[in-house]
C-alpha cells in the first residue's frame, strides 16, 4: 500500500530512542524527511546514522529539553513547515498520590503534557497557515486504564486523550488531523530493563523475563515496530477521515474482562 507521504516532512519528539525510533523507521521507510528532537545529544546522533545507513531521506537533529520554557517555541522555529507532529516525549514516575511530591508533578508533566500542548499550538498554527497537516500525540493507555500506583501518568495521558479529541474535533475546519495514540506496553529498551529486573527478583534470572509476559495478548510485549507502522499509516491520507479520536495498540488488553 503506497501511503503517499513520500516527500513529506516530520517532527519526531523523544525521536531517538523505543517507540519514537521506531516511528522514524517506519515514516523514513515511507520516504518522509525527519527532524528528530531528544534531551541526548549522543542518542541522536547515532539515530541518525542508523537511519541514514537505511533510508534515502534527509534527517535533522535537534537537542532540546521540551519541558523546559520556550524550548517548543525555538524548536518550531528551527524545523520550519512540518506536515506530520509526532508528540513522543516524556517518561513519567510510578508512585502513589502520598509518594509524590509538587516538584515531581510539575517536572512530568512540564515534559510530557505541557510539552506536547505548546509544540502543537507552534506547529498548529503553521499548519493552519498552510491548511494541511497532522497532528499525533502518543499517549499510553493508563489514561483509559487509571491506576492509583502510577497516578501521574494516569491522570497526565488522560488529560492528553481530552486534548487530541477536543482539538481534532475542530481541526479539520484547518484541514489538519489531530489523533491520539495509547501504546501498551512495548518491548522498549526501558521496558525490557524493567522486566529483567523483576525476572531476576522473581525468577533469580534475568534472562527469563519474557516468561513473566506469558500472559499477555498473544503471549508477549507489543513491538515498538507495530506502533511505528500504525503511527505512518494515520499521518496518511489513508487515514484522512480519522480525526478526534484516541486510537490503543495494546493486543485488546485494555479491552479485557478479568474473570470474563
Amino acid at each position: 500500500m503506497d501511503l503517499q507521504i513520500t516527500g513529506l516532512t516530520a517532527l519526531i519528539t523523544g525521536g531517538s530512542r523505543g517507540i519514537g525510533y521506531a516511528v522514524a523507521q517506519s515514516l523514513a521507510g515511507e520516504g518522509c524527511n525527519l527532524h528528530l528532537a531528544s534531551r541526548t545529544t549522543a542518542d541522536l546522533d547515532s539515530a541518525r546514522s542508523r537511519l541514514l545507513q537505511r533510508y534515502n531521506v534527509q534527517v535533522t537533529c535537534h537537542t532540546a529539553d521540551l519541558g523546559q520554557r520556550g524550548s517548543s517555541e525555538q524548536l518550531a522555529k528551527e524545523c520550519g513547515a512540518i506536515d506530520i507532529l509526532v508528540n513522543n516525549a516524556g517518561s513519567i514516575p510510578r508512585g502513589e498520590l502520598t509518594d509524590t511530591t509538587d516538584s515531581t508533578w510539575r517536572s512530568a508533566w512540564d515534559l510530557k503534557v505541557y510539552g506536547f500542548i505548546n509544540l502543537s499550538r507552534e506547529v498548529y498554527r503553521s499548519m493552519q497557515a498552510r491548511g494541511s497537516g497532522v497532528i499525533i500525540n502518543i499517549i499510553g493507555t493508563a489514561g483509559e486504564q487509571p491506576t492509583y500506583n502510577y497516578i501521574i501518568g494516569s491522570a497526565g495521558n488522560a488529560a492528553l486523550m481530552g486534548f487530541s479529541r477536543a482539538l481534532g474535533s475542530r481541526s479539520p475546519d484547518h484541514g489538519i488531523r489531530v489523533v491520539g495514540l495509547n501504546p501498551g506496553s512495548t518491548e522498549t529498551d526501558r521496558q525490557r530493563v524493567r522486566w529483567e529486573a523483576r525476572a531476576k527478583d522473581q525468577l533469580g534470572d534475568s534472562s527469563r523475563w519474557r516468561e513473566l509476559v506469558k500472559n499477555a495478548p498473544f503471549g508477549r510485549l507489543g513491538k515498538p515496530e507495530e506502533v511505528g507502522d500504525v503511527v505512518a499509516f494515520l499521518a496518511s491520507p489513508r487515514a484522512g477521515y480519522i480525526s478526534g479520536t484516541v486510537i490503543t495498540v495494546d493486543g485488546g488488553r485494555a479491552a479485557r474482562h478479568q474473570g470474563g
